[in-house]
């Protein structure tokens, strides 16, 4: 019996007529797999003793849970195959067969509540640093990335009126999109919090719900969108350092400030005249007349490529306390973490949601970074037994290695295989690392060319169809803009 990412499920069901439904219901993801029954606590998946959750279903909490996740794990696995994956376990356990129609499985998926989504995110991060270490320090002290992204949602009335579409589009031509601001863990590469809305939201704004997340000695690595004066001047009151891309409107000469060494300095910013969008009126009448930030200049030298500089600001004042280059590889580190959003958008399937409504999208995302925090947990074990480089393990083969392993693990006959197998799962993991390519560049360009059809630029209904498109689209013709 092949069931990726349900081992126990075998063992639980093979004594036929002695496995009762009760015993499907009470398995979690911490029996599910041996290795990661650390990952969640064991009451944050348990049913309610009355009201909204108590009742005994098929798709129980924990079952609707643990299909949620796997659903995700396995890209473009539809409500039909989960159900048909329950179906069998059921059936191998001799029990009367379910609705064959996968209704049940999506009304439970309504009823998981985003809370218990939520707490589950927060625990598979904290898991995940445990495993990591260290790694991701700066003089001892934590460092969190913070980045921005999108995803696409069907295009249903509900989800357009939640998260409209770019107001360059016409009406019946794009999609609803959901803007996300995430607060990463340098150390594990594990997402520890998100912040979401509509397109229309600035991810410094997403950012600063991020805020009551971050803990006093912390440092925030973000890009140029959070070298800005409000961030620099509000997060050092609360303990918490900023190291950020200088903002495209700053300009530096190094000669009006304080000179530290060659291309580093202090500089005083003075708080501007308009007020800023992001903060309300009180807040920005308490926020410090001026600031004091230091910026670095370095140049980055890609071979083959032509050198480009790079300008950082920082409230990290104290030079020796940290030097210039220990910030410099710092940053250099921050796109290494923007991959992340790669791989939970293109390896796991994240580009494109398929909830029909509002909540139930917001659900689903959070249940992807639960997946990715998951598949981070293996990582981090596999770097810390083993003395690998985190940024050279393969997320992609990873998630491979834990899909084909999870189906011998379910097939194992004792303990002492399991135990055998993961240790195996965990090697191979260290062994299969990434080559490694100082100063490769990664442009964001697109080699495979799209078939030749046309851009629905207005609603079905009002679009008119080329004919004989295929022969001359890649020249277009002259009366293209005409016809449409």
């Amino acid at each position: 019996m092949h069931t990726p990412f349900f081992p126990h499920f075998r063992c639980r069901l093979a004594a036929l007529g002695h496995r009762t439904l009760h015993t499907v219901r009470q398995t979690t993801l911490a029996q599910l797999q041996q290795h990661l029954r650390d990952l969640l606590p064991a009451p944050l998946l348990s049913g309610e003793d009355a009201g909204p959750g108590s009742r005994e279903r098929v798709f129980s909490l924990r079952l609707t849970f643990e299909c949620f996740v796997w659903q995700m794990l396995n890209p473009h696995t539809s409500c039909r195959e989960v159900v048909r994956q329950v179906q069998a376990l059921l059936r191998l356990a001799g029990r009367p067969p379910v609705d064959q129609g996968d209704s049940a499985y999506v009304q439970a998926r309504q009823r998981l509540p985003r809370e218990r989504l939520e707490k589950a995110l927060v625990a598979t991060a904290q898991s995940a640093g445990q495993r990591a270490g260290l790694g991701g320090t700066l003089a001892g002290r934590p460092v969190k990335v913070v980045d921005g992204s999108t995803t696409q949602l069907p295009d249903t009335a509900k989800n357009q009126k939640r998260f409209p579409q770019p107001g360059s589009q016409k009406p019946g031509c794009g999609f609803p999109v959901i803007r996300f601001a995430a607060l990463m863990s340098l150390s594990s590469g594990a997402v520890l919090q998100v912040a979401l809305d509509s397109l229309r939201s600035h991810d410094l704004r997403l950012f600063h719900r991020l805020w009551q997340f971050l803990k006093s000695g912390d440092i925030v690595l973000g890009d140029r969108a959070f070298g800005e004066y409000t961030t620099l001047a509000q997060l050092p009151l609360r303990g918490v350092d900023v190291v950020a891309r200088l903002h495209h409107q700053r300009k530096v000469d190094f000669r009006k400030g304080r000179r530290l060494a060659k291309n580093d300095g202090l500089f005083v910013w003075l708080k501007g005249c308009m007020q800023s969008q992001i903060l309300a009126r009180q807040q920005w009448q308490r926020m410090p007349a001026q600031i004091t930030v230091r910026i670095i200049r370095f140049t980055a030298v890609i071979r083959g490529f032509r050198n480009r500089r790079v300008t950082v600001v920082t409230t990290l004042l104290n030079p020796k306390a940290y030097p210039a280059d220990q910030i410099i590889a710092l940053y250099a580190r921050r796109w290494r973490l923007e991959l992340c959003l790669r791989d939970l958008k293109t390896m796991l399937g994240m580009e494109a949601l398929r909830c029909q409504s509002p909540e139930m999208a917001e659900k689903e995302l959070l249940v992807y970074l639960i997946a990715h925090n998951l598949v981070r947990c293996l990582m981090a074990e596999a770097v810390t037994r083993h003395h690998v480089e985190l940024e050279r393990v393969s997320f992609k083969g990873s998630l491979d290695a834990l899909r084909q392993y999870s189906a011998a693990l379910g097939q194992a006959r004792n303990a002492k295989m399991r135990r055998q197998l993961w240790d195996d799962l965990l090697l191979n993991l260290a062994r299969d690392l990434v080559p490694w390519r100082p100063g490769r560049r990664e442009p964001r360009a697109i080699k495979r060319r799209p078939k030749a059809f046309p851009l629905l630029n207005r609603p079905r209904h009002h679009f008119i169809e080329i004919s004989h498109r295929s022969r001359y689209w890649k020249g277009r013709p002259r009366n293209y803009q005409g016809l449409n």
